[in-house]
């Protein structure tokens, strides 16, 4: 009789903890993916600031960024060159990136992921370009950090 009151006890006591710890844990995820919106806000600011580093910075020393009609760039460094001749073309041409305002995202423990849609304006400031985006990223010492990145147009490129 014992063991059958202390298995109720264990049994009430974990579907409790599992209810009230509930809310918490939405709580936590929902800050984790607030914190992975605000890396992408840091990219969005780098590249349109034409800073490859600061935008480097925010990638995990072995992360792979894919971009569109490229091939896959592996690395820090690496992306950080891939940003240096990418973002100075842009710069020149008057083009900005701008993220939709509906991004998507999701976290369990150490790992989280973003996605959204993407513009893209000339100088005039006429869109050019719409697509989407998706990144995977660890959390490395408190940080996020992109280790897989990629996005792509939703028309093919201009002929």
């Amino acid at each position: 009789m014992t063991m059958m009151i202390r298995g109720t006890a264990w049994s009430c006591l974990f579907a409790a903890a599992a209810f009230f710890g509930a809310p918490a844990m939405a709580a936590d995820v929902a800050n984790e993916v607030a914190a992975l919106h605000a890396a992408d806000q840091a990219w969005l600011k780098a590249y349109n600031g034409n800073d490859p580093a600061a935008a480097a910075a925010l990638y995990d020393e072995n992360a792979v960024f894919m971009p569109p009609g490229a091939a896959s760039v592996t690395g820090r460094a690496a992306i950080k060159a891939y940003f240096v001749t990418d973002m100075d073309g842009a710069a020149k041409q008057g083009v900005k990136f701008h993220l939709g305002d509906k991004p998507t995202g999701g976290a369990n423990g150490d790992l989280g992921w973003a996605s959204g849609t993407y513009s893209v304006t000339d100088k005039t400031g006429k869109v050019v370009e719409t697509g989407k985006y998706l990144s995977v990223s660890p959390k490395v010492n408190g940080k996020w950090l992109y280790v897989r990145d990629t996005y792509n147009a939703d028309a093919p490129p201009a002929k």
